[in-house]
């Protein structure tokens, strides 16, 4: 059973920043990735704007996977 993802704690979470098509510079459109510390296959994805207000969104592996693979497929993306 999956753990409630929201009622984990983030701290130490080491987070990847992925970036681009934007102004560069501090004013960079990213968007940053961790795997959630003490939980299996879990991750936290949130927006690096220090003004961003929308919180954070954590995800199973499986499902960042799924999503991942239908945003590439309805893009039109190769990888």
């Amino acid at each position: 059973m999956t753990p409630n993802l929201y009622e984990l704690s983030t701290d130490g979470a080491e987070f990847t920043a992925y970036c681009g098509g934007n102004l560069g510079g501090e004013n960079e459109t990213c968007v940053e990735v961790a795997a959630i510390p003490g939980a299996v296959d879990s991750f936290v994805i949130r927006d690096n704007k220090t003004e961003a207000t929308g919180g954070d969104l954590r995800f199973t592996g499986s499902e960042v996977d799924t999503w991942a693979a239908n945003w590439v497929r309805e893009r039109g993306l190769t990888v």
